[in-house]
């Protein structure tokens, strides 16, 4: 099930948790092992909400784009870091992470097909490219992308509690 918000299909929050929660734990897909991640999922989850932050402060519709864009990638590779296993053979071929997420995790494909639609966008953001991204296109992205990286801290069982703003620590 996907919700419209207007010019871009994402996939449904309610719909993503529960398939997460209801998977089996089957045993770990195997993946190149050049395409594995060198960070805990725990440290990309924690990487991937800073990059959230800093989209949510960028003024810059392009660059607000791609930090969200950047900050669901992480996520991706959270999962990947979880649950997939490395696989002992050459790098014969480039591998989109939304392609290995989607073979890892197949109740996130929605999302990886989602992001993955993104990537060209992201990419002329990147290069500067002027108008690339619309407003509403940055912002539709970066509220994505807060979605998916939830969805991903309930698949892992990592739970997160923001820190109240103003109270001291």
């Amino acid at each position: 099930m996907t919700v419209s918000t207007g010019l871009a299909i994402m996939p449904s929050l309610t719909l993503a948790a529960r398939a997460s929660a209801t998977r089996s734990t089957a045993k770990a897909l195997t993946v190149p092992a050049h395409m594995l991640p060198h960070r805990t999922p725990a440290e990309l989850l924690a990487i991937s909400r800073q990059g959230l932050v800093e989209a949510a402060r960028t003024p810059a519709d392009g660059l607000r784009y791609a930090t969200a864009h950047l900050a669901a990638l992480r996520a991706a590779a959270a999962v990947l870091a979880a649950r997939a296993r490395p696989e002992p053979r050459r790098r014969n071929r480039l591998t989109s992470v939304w392609a290995l997420l989607a073979t890892v995790a197949p109740e996130l494909g929605e999302w990886a097909v989602f992001f993955a639609a993104g990537a060209s966008k992201r990419a002329a953001a990147e290069a500067g490219i002027p108008r690339a991204v619309t407003a509403r296109e940055a912002d539709d992205l970066t509220r994505a992308a807060e979605q998916f990286v939830e969805v991903v801290a309930g698949s892992l069982g990592l739970a997160y509690q923001p820190a109240l703003e103003g109270l001291p620590s």
